[in-house]
């Protein structure tokens, strides 16, 4: 700060813009950064597992959220710190390339920087500790790799994606129904899956919700769920064999630009007007039934006497239906999307067996369901539960189920769950330790112990005594050399995670342990933080 006078005389105070901003240096701004990393994992610690701990999140309109999910919860928390929001990047990708395990890739790398922190105090290079991680990680990729099982399934025998699924909702706020959840899910992707290319397009999968019913309604439609209903109520409420037509353009005649000024001074100038309109519209329904459409769906809307004109021309019809579905009917159904009335043919229209409309309990809601699609590759999975927060959980749970079930079509290996896969990575990587000389085999001890956070967590939300359980199970697996112990977090009575049928996806776990490293790595090599201050 200095003092200056002006022309006048009059003193005023130069402040300098550096002074305004606050830096922190070497071990002090690693402190910071690790401090910042552990905050966001200490808050998903506790909704690790079966028996975790949801978390009910309020957004500035008022709604709530209650869910499980760690990429959802991070995504909805207000993260200011710059190290956190790299945490809430890492639960991200991990949601985008798996869809599963969202909660234990961020507390792992929580996990990873504690051991870090402790390192650095000793005096070890932040480098060197990164390179350590480095190798540990591969060392767990590979010796993942070693304890993977392939399992066969074909389209009769589902049961090891189900049990699959299963293992990644019984984590869910859902998961008095997994079962059905998980068949749901499974029968989804298979119905859209490319076997032979071991591909499956998610998009094709919608999912669509309602209020009202019971969980164990929900259910899988063959076709699409739009949430519509006829434009009429006195329109047929079922059409078999239904050709439909999809349009995207207006059905109803132009409307007079306010612009300009129409002068009707007489009842027949006034009659004439409103048949060169009424005939403008018998043009459009005639066009639509000379191309043999039974089913018009629409993007925009019609007016009342467009309505109560079709309705006498018995052309059914379905009016506000948005863009998104109108390509999923499109796809469902073989049809083409007709921008204009002059381009419609009988080859552009879509063929579903049946169209029906279904109304739910005593309320006025109805949806339409379109199925039997001359393209059945399309499918709704269709949710009922007694509030919306019930429906949107029950969503972001199908969702990660739906993704498992895809990994597993990829790539059908599995690993055993239950911590069990994390506690044999962390015997081998403490075997290995040996082999490297160095200061990085201090860093490759730090990484076993950080994979036991995992076990250690899961136990802790289980309620059962944390150390002691994970010592007894650790030293089961070294007595017996058998990697499929783990917690026993639902008190069933055996540590075996095979007997238990708890799986996870093997690239699931591995792309847990790269990304948590890759962030870790990111993070200790950061030692100059210089942050602007707050006004």
């Amino acid at each position: 700060m200095a003092l200056a006078f002006d022309e006048y005389g009059r003193p005023f105070i130069i402040l300098k813009e550096q002074e305004q901003k606050s830096r922190l240096r070497g071990l002090d701004a690693h402190k910071a950064n690790i401090s910042a990393g552990r905050a966001v994992a200490r808050i998903l610690r506790t909704s690790l597992g079966p028996k975790g701990m949801d978390k009910m999140l309020q957004s500035p309109d008022g709604d709530v959220i209650i869910t499980n999910d760690g990429a959802t919860i991070l995504e909805q928390m207000d993260v200011d710190n710059q190290i956190g929001k790299l945490m809430v990047e890492l639960s991200r990708s991990q949601d985008y390339e798996i869809g599963d395990g969202t909660t234990g890739v961020v507390v792992m790398a929580g996990a990873l920087l504690e051991q870090a922190e402790k390192l650095l105090e000793r005096g070890i290079h932040p480098i060197r500790v990164a390179e350590g991680y480095e190798m540990a990680s591969r060392i767990a990729v590979d010796h993942l790799e070693r304890i993977s099982h392939k399992f066969d399934f074909s389209d009769a025998d589902i049961e090891p994606l189900v049990q699959t699924c299963m293992t990644t909702l019984s984590s869910k706020m859902v998961t008095r129904c997994k079962r059905t959840l998980a068949e749901i899910a499974v029968k989804a992707v298979l119905a859209v899956a490319d076997l032979e290319r071991k591909d499956v397009n998610l998009d094709l999968i919608k999912v669509e919700g309602k209020v009202g019913g019971k969980l164990e309604d929900t259910e899988l439609v063959y076709g699409i769920v739009v949430d519509k209903d006829m434009s009429h109520p006195q329109m047929p409420k079922r059409i078999e064999d239904a050709k439909i037509a999809i349009l995207t353009c207006p059905f109803e005649p132009p409307k007079p630009k306010t612009k300009h000024k129409v002068d009707i001074d007489t009842v027949e100038k006034f009659q004439t007007l409103r048949q060169q309109e009424q005939k403008y519209f018998d043009d459009m329904v005639q066009q639509c039934k000379d191309a043999g459409a039974t089913l018009v769906i629409c993007q925009w809307g019609f007016d009342d006497e467009a309505n109560h004109l079709l309705m006498h021309r018995n052309l059914p019809a379905v009016r506000w239906v948005g863009g998104v579905e109108l390509e999923l009917i499109a796809i469902a159904t073989g049809g083409r999307i007709v921008p204009r009335f002059q381009e419609l043919t009988p080859e552009k229209l879509g063929r579903a067996g049946l169209v029906r409309e279904k109304s739910f309990g005593t309320t006025k809601d109805r949806m339409l369901y379109i199925e039997q699609c001359a393209n059945s590759r399309a499918v709704t999975i269709f949710i009922r539960g007694g509030n919306k927060m019930m429906i949107e959980e029950t969503k972001r749970s199908i969702h990660d189920a739906l993704c498992v079930a895809r990994n597993l079509i990829r790539n059908n290996s599995i690993v055993y769950g239950g911590g069990s896969a994390e506690i044999s990575c962390s015997i081998a990587i403490e075997a290995a330790a040996d082999r490297h000389p160095g200061v990085e085999q201090y860093a490759i001890r730090a990484f076993a112990d950080a994979l036991d956070s995992i076990p250690l967590a899961l136990s802790e939300n289980s309620g059962l005594q944390p150390i002691d359980t994970l010592a007894e199970v650790k030293s089961q697996q070294i007595k017996e050399n058998n990697p499929y112990y783990g917690i026993d977090c639902n008190d069933v009575g055996t540590n075996n995670m095979q007997e238990q049928n708890v799986f996870e996806t093997l690239i699931g776990k591995q792309q847990q342990i790269m990304l948590a490293t890759q962030v870790v790595k990111m993070i200790l090599k950061i030692d100059d933080v210089i942050t602007p201050a707050d006004y």
